[in-house]
């Protein structure tokens, strides 16, 4: 079973950086798909970015091109980075993982994902 715990979220200024980090035990080298999603208050949870069995990234619109996803297997780590964040950015951000059938397609999808860390909060101010 997937253990997910996430940090490194914060208040960031308009325009600035976070890094956010996912310790994922148990999963890594399990068949396990992995993504990053977030939930702004009055909000339904959204995906944000997740991986390929390949390594291939998947983002959705509102983030491409500013935030990154990547992950260190020999660490059991997750990350995503925040870059040219926007107030619209203001979330909690939470990792999660579902047990993969076959292959990891980079679903965006939240009700595909059968666990979840607490998240971690990001704040954008303008």
């Amino acid at each position: 079973q997937a253990q997910l715990m996430e940090s490194g979220g914060g208040s960031a200024q308009s325009g600035g950086s976070l890094r956010l980090s996912c310790l994922a035990s148990g999963y890594i080298n399990s068949g396990y798909c992995i993504g990053w999603f977030r939930q702004a208050p009055g909000k339904e949870r959204e995906g944000v970015a997740s991986l390929e069995s390949d390594d291939s990234t998947v983002y959705s619109d509102s983030v491409k091109g500013r935030f990154t996803i990547s992950q260190d297997k020999a660490k059991n780590m997750l990350y995503l980075q925040l870059n040219s964040l926007k107030p619209e950015d203001t979330a909690m951000y939470y990792c999660a993982a579902y047990a993969a059938d076959d292959y990891c397609t980079g679903s965006l999808k939240p009700v595909r994902y059968q666990y979840w860390g607490q998240g971690t909060q990001v704040t954008v101010s303008s």
